[in-house]
């Protein structure tokens, strides 16, 4: 009988102490990653690196024929291969659900306030350029860069183009990412910036705006005046791009999002979402009132009560503004966190 090294019977006990949710997510993650190693050296399966190869090869001609030089694409599809890791981060599932509180304690924090007005002093003569050409606030834009990157902290270690080139080939919503993928290519060729430093997260969206690339084209600015748009690098690109899509997203300057309220009792469950809306006269005349005990915002056009989690929860009063960030981000969360964060580091009342 064979007998076990003591490293050997120290392993078992270390996989116990990762506990079963990990040790599950351990497992599930080196299947995918075997999955698809195996399926791409099997010549006989959807993913084979063979069927990859003639799929990129028959992109390179498309790419070339709807008018991106080939010089383009021979360098940014040279050594492309698939990334195990983003199909696995595709078709993860959520395995939990946080509450508002939770998702506000991380993106509205302290810290993050106090770096906001940082950068919002530091900053000042550039987003007060940026406001005044594109009507939308210098907290709003400081905000939203918190939210999708952390004021550029975070902007994603993948390559882009291999991670489109990915989601496009392995099939679930492959023709978005085909689109997007042709996308970032045409802006390669169009020298905003270089195929080794167009990073971004595992979906594709790019640099300190987060900006996905059929987003980018339609949307970037050049805010430093070089005939670039770089949102990875350039801060001014990276101002001048979020306000242009704020303002093409509906954002209407010098008005308020909203604010947090406080609800009368018994107020009617019927009266609360998005699809209920009424000016702020008429919610005032139901008792609403702004957290705190404050009169209501004069917010123009109609308004929504939204409580995002459901009866019980903190709920807002939001206008055009709050519902423009929602066609940025549909999520209320999201959303309440940006008009939150703004405020916030503006030092609204």
């Amino acid at each position: 009988m064979r007998n076990f090294s003591t490293t050997e019977l120290r392993a078992p006990l270390a996989l116990l102490r990762l506990g079963a949710r990990r040790y599950t997510r351990l497992v599930r993650r080196i299947f995918l990653a075997l999955l698809l190693a195996a399926s791409l050296a099997s010549p006989n399966t959807a993913t084979a690196q063979e069927d990859f190869s003639a799929w990129l090869e028959a992109l390179r001609v498309e790419a070339n024929q709807k008018g991106i030089p080939p010089y383009v694409t021979d360098v940014a599809l040279d050594g492309v291969k698939p990334i195990p890791r983003v199909v696995e981060l595709d078709r993860k599932q959520p395995e939990s659900t946080i509450t508002m509180a939770q998702y506000l304690a991380n993106t509205v924090s302290d810290a993050r306030v106090t770096r906001g007005r940082e950068l919002l002093v530091q900053h000042k003569a550039l987003l007060q350029r940026i406001s005044a050409e594109y009507g939308i606030a210098p907290r709003t834009i400081i905000a939203l860069w918190a939210m999708e990157s952390n004021y550029g902290d975070v902007q994603g270690n993948f390559k882009v183009i291999d991670a489109l080139a990915t989601l496009a080939f392995e099939g679930r919503r492959a023709a978005f990412f085909r689109t997007e993928l042709l996308e970032a290519l045409r802006i390669l060729a169009e020298g905003h910036i270089r195929p080794d430093a167009m990073k971004g997260s595992w979906a594709g969206a790019m640099g300190q705006a987060q900006f996905m690339p059929s987003t980018f084209r339609k949307w970037a600015a050049d805010g430093d005046g070089d005939g670039k748009r770089d949102i990875w690098r350039s801060t001014a690109d990276v101002f001048a791009s979020t306000a242009n899509f704020m303002r093409g997203l509906g954002w209407k300057g010098g008005e308020s999002w909203g604010c947090e309220v406080k609800l009368p009792p018994n107020f009617d469950r019927l009266a609360i979402g998005p699809d209920v809306r009424k000016t702020v006269d008429i919610w005032r005349s139901r008792g609403v009132k702004k957290l705190g005990g404050a009169a209501l915002p004069e917010i123009a056009g109609e308004t929504s009560i939204v409580q995002p989690d459901g009866p019980g929860g903190r709920a807002f009063l939001v206008g055009d503004n709050f519902r423009a960030v929602m066609k940025w981000n549909r999520s209320t969360y999201f959303a309440a966190a940006v008009g939150l964060l703004s405020d916030r580091i503006g030092g609204a009342p």
